[in-house]
């Protein structure tokens, strides 16, 4: 016969912080973060490239590189506009907010000032992008870094930052 009681409410593994330590979050809790926030951002971008025609030159591959580094421009901008003050003061975007996650700093667990943050963990990831061919590529290994120990992205190595549980 079996011990296991019916009964017994269900056990999780649950991480503990010690005082005054952070707990890293969650490879799914990212998920849903990023998720929230790609969609927000197409959200807002994809009208704008609609009622600008930009979308429809795309759809016959007729853009000029100089409107696909504007719509990319573009789109960054649009993107501090919307996450900009929860990034200066809490490390977070909007994604992050909802899925109580936040940025800080790997060294001393403190948010990063806005301009580093954005120009290092940010800024780089936007550019590589938008190479041809490679920029997929290496956008797909950036993320492909979250199953590390430390569960940190490229964009994180690059900025020395990591995603703590808020």
């Amino acid at each position: 016969m079996s011990n296991e009681n019916p009964y017994a409410p269900p056990e999780a593994n649950v991480e503990v912080a010690e005082a005054g330590q952070t707990v890293l979050a969650g490879r799914g809790a990212r998920l849903g973060g990023a998720v929230i926030d790609t969609i927000i951002s197409f959200a807002i971008i994809l009208p704008v490239m609609k009622f600008s025609g930009a979308w429809d030159r795309a759809m016959a591959q007729q853009q000029t590189l100089l409107e696909l580094v504007g719509i990319s421009v573009l789109g960054f901008v649009l993107f501090l506009a919307v996450h900009g003050y929860l990034l200066a003061n809490y490390g977070q975007t909007v994604g992050k907010h909802l899925a109580k996650t936040r940025i800080v700093s790997v060294q001393d667990e403190r948010i990063l000032p806005f301009a580093r943050l954005v120009g290092l963990r940010y800024l780089p990831v936007a550019f590589v992008s938008q190479i041809p061919l490679l920029g997929p590529v290496l956008s797909l290994v950036d993320v492909l870094y979250i199953f590390r120990d430390d569960r940190r992205c490229v964009h994180d190595l690059i900025a020395g930052t990591k995603v703590i549980k808020a």
